[in-house]
């Protein structure tokens, strides 16, 4: 007894020997079969996941919001892509549209010129338009066709709508224009005169073009017989005499018709088909004489 309190008084072997005994308990209860924790274990586990829990959200937050900033930058980077892809089908589109434009306005100025292949034997060299004076004075169009291409003065230019002048002058590859809003009976060079007849009324049906009205942006039909059956609404065309001007060149509409102050002849108000806009292409009348 005298050794075991001796044992006891030092407190390193005292404590020792607890722990010891703590331990073999513990291992006791877990090695055991049982249904529920023990009260140490139930604190220890609650402990610990207590402090795994404070350290693991912050944790969580700080390795979310580098994911997120990771996750902007490839936002980022589609976000351009996406942008470029937009300039891109932007551009795509807009050249779409162009060459659907110009595919749609060479089949109109083919199936035209086709078409009018078959009523007169006359060839039409479509022309692009270089450039264009509006000036009232000398209103005139410079076309890319020339000499070289067959081109000679006083050729007729029309539109897939109608007459809109004559071949003024030549270079080697160019040409000039020179529209019908230029025609004047006053001016001496102003275009000739256009000899025109009516559709339906051919041999019935006569006049001449002479001048163009700024003010009412018309043309004028002048000499045209007493009983001639001109009205309203018929379309006037070149009547091919006197050679310079192809037969059947469309020229406009009649809108009005006015007995002159004798009652010796009318004058016919015509608006004119091609109605002298921006133009972008044109075509020259080639006749079989003029033809290469």
């Amino acid at each position: 007894m005298l050794k075991l309190f001796k044992l006891l008084s030092n407190k390193r072997l005292f404590i020792l020997l607890i722990t010891l005994v703590l331990f073999i308990v513990v291992m006791g209860f877990s090695l055991a079969s049982r249904s529920s924790l023990s009260w140490p274990e139930n604190f220890l586990r609650d402990t610990t996941g207590f402090v795994q829990k404070m350290f693991y959200k912050p944790a969580g937050y700080v390795a979310g919001l580098f994911e997120d900033i990771g996750n902007l930058k490839d936002l980022s980077k589609e976000n351009e892509q996406l942008k470029i892809l937009a300039a891109q089908y932007a551009r795509d589109k807009a050249q779409y549209n162009f060459i659907k434009a110009r595919n749609d306005e060479l089949e109109k100025n083919w199936n035209f010129t086709e078409e009018q292949k078959k009523l007169y034997k006359y060839e039409y060299h479509i022309a692009q338009v270089i450039s264009q004076t509006t000036e009232p004075s000398n209103s005139t169009i410079v076309i890319d066709l020339g000499a070289k291409d067959g081109v000679r003065p006083n050729m007729s230019v029309i539109s897939v709508d109608g007459l809109v002048g004559v071949i003024s002058q030549v270079s080697n590859f160019t040409s000039t224009v020179k529209l019908m809003t230029m025609m004047d009976t006053n001016d001496p060079n102003s275009q000739p005169p256009i000899a025109a007849t009516a559709i339906t009324k051919e041999g019935k049906t006569f006049g001449m073009i002479e001048s163009y009205d700024p003010k009412t942006n018309k043309l004028l039909m002048n000499k045209i017989p007493p009983g001639d059956p001109i009205a309203p609404k018929d379309v006037i065309v070149s009547s091919g005499i006197g050679g310079l001007y192809p037969r059947g060149l469309t020229i406009g509409t009649v809108e009005s018709v006015e007995v002159g102050e004798f009652g010796l002849t009318s004058t016919a108000v015509i608006k004119p088909s091609a109605e002298f806009q921006d133009w972008k292409q044109l075509i020259v009348v080639f006749t079989e004489e003029r033809a290469e």
